[in-house]
């Protein structure tokens, strides 16, 4: 059993750690290239001139991210002849990856959303393909790579660099845009993934590395079968209130994905600048969500997963509010600083403690099937069920839209109840097993 800190000190202590370093920077790879297939494309469409209901449908090209868990055993299992015995299995299939992600960003820039939707949607689809088959080896690397303790810590770097990289996409991307066309843009970011694999070859090996990455001898379909996806999804399905903890994670996030899909065309809606955009709701938006994501992996550390995502569900819920006030209000550059600053603290906090649950209920034996398993449910909020946003939106005032998605974070949130409930017989840090 794992003895919580007693003192702030003790759980600040974590974050000296050098693996954390490559955590964070494998987190950026992670993060890069996710804004191409929402915010930052929605707003290259929204500046061509795309409908709204198209924008909002457009989400759909993340499916990838939501249905990863189909092609994760095999990420998990299966190695790469020569790469693998030298890297390991999870920072081979990286380098791989990242070298068709880059190929993919690249075929997207040079796509004409105005004139060819379909090849843009493509392109995209690509894109999220490669990097939600990059992110199960990511994920599986860092849960793998440290002790369960430094699963918050953990949780904070990765969270860390992914919204640097987010910022990159985004407000480099959005104010890029205004100085140079589309199709550089995109070369810049693929250059970017490229320079991540230095990184991915530079990176620790894990101390032990699971059995299975052994050399086997040759087992049948079924056998590999019962091994990759049915064992893997029984450990799960074992677990106590399994059921609960499924939409957890499919609804922790819901009401945050509705209203982020639809906030770049609300600010073009409202007026602000491409460079206001990237000024105030990325640049200073990414420092109060790393401030949030720092703060989320201390309350781990420091009073337990499930007391930090109860602060960061409320928090993040409330902070929708503030948009429908941004609304009414108007083009206010000093008030839009305080949104996003609000928004952004408590949607990284709230991130910050997603992550480390997420990662506490893998079985090591399991970890990239697993992780990718409960991610593509809270992705399949994020994209499938958030592709209804558009439509919301036009049916109805930014003010209305807005007291609405603070609305639908109330199914999360008692689920979280029910969960804390279920672990209160036991200690906070077991309980999330």
């Amino acid at each position: 059993m794992t003895t919580r800190p007693d003192r702030w000190r003790d759980a600040l202590l974590v974050y000296k750690d050098r693996r954390m370093l490559f955590i964070l920077f494998m987190g950026f790879a992670s993060g890069l290239p996710l804004l191409l297939t929402l915010s930052t494309l929605s707003y290259w469409l929204a500046s061509v001139g795309v409908d709204k209901t198209a924008i909002g449908l457009f989400a759909l090209v993340g499916l990838p991210y939501s249905i990863k868990f189909l092609w994760a055993p095999f990420l998990d299992h299966m190695r790469i002849p020569w790469l693998s015995a030298r890297l390991g299995r999870r920072r081979a299939w990286a380098l791989v990856l990242q070298a068709a992600l880059a190929i993919a960003v690249l075929a997207l820039g040079g796509t004409d959303p105005a004139t060819a939707p379909w090849s843009t949607a493509a392109a995209a689809f690509a894109v999220a393909f490669f990097s939600a088959s990059q992110d199960i080896v990511i994920d599986a690397y860092r849960i793998e790579i440290l002790t369960e303790p430094e699963q918050g810590a953990g949780a904070a770097a990765t969270q860390t660099g992914y919204r640097v990289g987010l910022l990159t996409a985004g407000a480099g991307a959005i104010a890029l845009s205004d100085f140079v066309g589309w199709p550089m843009v995109f070369a810049a970011l693929a250059g970017l993934v490229l320079l991540s694999m230095i990184v991915v070859i530079l990176a620790p090996h894990p101390g032990i590395e699971p059995a299975r990455d052994a050399p086997e001898r040759p087992r049948g379909r079924v056998d590999w079968f019962e091994r990759a996806v049915v064992a893997p999804l029984a450990d799960l399905l074992h677990r106590p209130g399994w059921l609960a903890i499924l939409g957890f994670v499919l609804l922790y996030k819901f009401g945050d994905a509705i209203g982020g899909v639809m906030a770049n065309p609300f600010y073009v809606e409202l007026g602000f600048s491409g460079v206001e955009i990237a000024s105030v709701t990325k640049v200073f938006g990414m420092i109060a969500t790393l401030l949030g994501v720092f703060a989320g992996g201390v309350l781990v550390a420091r009073y337990g997963v499930f007391r930090a995502l109860l602060a960061g569900g409320i928090l993040q819920a409330a902070s929708n509010l503030l948009f429908a006030a941004q609304a009414a209000i108007g083009p206010d550059i000093a008030f839009l600083a305080l949104t996003i600053g609000a928004d952004n603290f408590t949607g990284g906090l709230g991130s910050a403690a997603f992550v480390a649950y997420l990662s506490s209920l893998c079985n090591v034996a399991f970890t990239g099937t697993q992780y990718a398993l409960l991610t593509s449910f809270m992705a399949f909020g994020r994209t499938v069920l958030s592709s209804g946003g558009g439509w919301l939106a036009d049916q109805m005032d930014w003010v209305t839209f807005f007291v609405l998605t603070t609305g639908l974070a109330v199914p999360g949130l008692l689920l979280l109840f029910w969960l804390m409930r279920l672990a209160g017989l036991r200690p906070v840090r077991e309980g999330v097993r």
